[in-house]
């Protein structure tokens, strides 16, 4: 019954998540691996009434966070198993590059939507969620926290979604050329290679956003041409994952998974 009990909200948070996915699939077509977003604009507009339903499952996702905090933050059995395991101080955090929820669990209050400023962060009101013990716990708080915040901006995002043509720099390539091979079937509709949107210049540029995992950065050196002469991916878990080793010293095998649950990885990612 204890483990009946212990599965409890994982569950509940599955049923959330087809949710979550359902608003992506009558977005895009996909419910995983999308293939929306476009340089200067997205692929397709949002699809009558998409925004309303957006706005329904964020105020019912409010109450469903509430519940989780019920059944978890405060179960006993949960804080035995994660408070006070695998904790990061700060310093240490820097050292090792960590970032998202790992860096903020561990008292540093960074956050690149605040720290860079990029895209209309600045426009909504919401705060940086982080926590001073470094542990596993702080971690799960961390966690909890910007589920609520995410709702906060999205709310806000909708409420202030302008109208307009949702028309992409890639979409003015081929009405412009329309002979061109990047108009050929494998390129638009297949999309086993990728067709190219404008010339890159040559000059290196790094690009860092705040991804749910961590700073997921891209690096390109251009080469006056159409693809990047070097494309290099920084994902977030595989840095966070370092750690790991550091932390499961002098801890009990079964507090593994409980750490390694905390640092949450993506296996596309780590198994490299």
């Amino acid at each position: 019954m204890a483990d009946i009990g212990a599965q409890t909200p994982f569950f509940y948070i599955f049923r959330e998540r087809e949710l979550i996915y359902d608003l992506f699939e009558a977005a895009t077509g996909m419910r995983m691996m999308h293939n929306y977003f476009r340089i200067g604009g997205v692929a397709a507009d949002l699809p009558h009434g998409w925004i309303d339903k957006c706005l329904d499952f964020c105020d019912y996702f409010l109450t469903g966070v509430a519940e989780y905090q019920k059944l978890i933050t405060r179960n006993p059995i949960f804080l035995e198993r994660v408070e006070g395991v695998g904790v990061v101080g700060g310093e240490e955090a820097i050292n090792w590059g960590l970032s998202g929820p790992m860096l903020r669990a561990s008292g540093i209050q960074w956050d690149l939507r605040k720290v860079d400023h990029y895209e209309c962060y600045d426009e909504f009101d919401w705060d940086v969620q982080w926590q001073k013990e470094g542990d596993s716990l702080a971690r799960y708080l961390v966690r909890i926290g910007e589920m609520t915040e995410s709702i906060k901006i999205i709310q806000q995002a909708l409420e202030g979604i302008p109208g307009g043509p949702y028309e992409n720099l890639e979409a003015r390539r081929f009405d412009k050329a329309r002979d061109s091979d990047w108009n050929d079937f494998d390129y638009r509709f297949i999309s086993k290679k990728t067709s190219p949107s404008f010339e890159l210049s040559k000059q290196e540029l790094y690009v860092r956003v705040e991804a749910p995992k961590g700073e997921l950065g891209v690096f390109l050196i251009g080469d006056h041409s159409a693809f990047p002469w070097r494309w290099k991916i920084r994902p977030p878990g595989f840095i966070n994952l370092q750690i790991l080793p550091q932390l499961v010293k002098r801890m009990k095998l079964a507090d593994i998974m409980t750490i390694l649950g905390s640092i949450d990885i993506i296996m596309g990612e780590v198994d490299r």
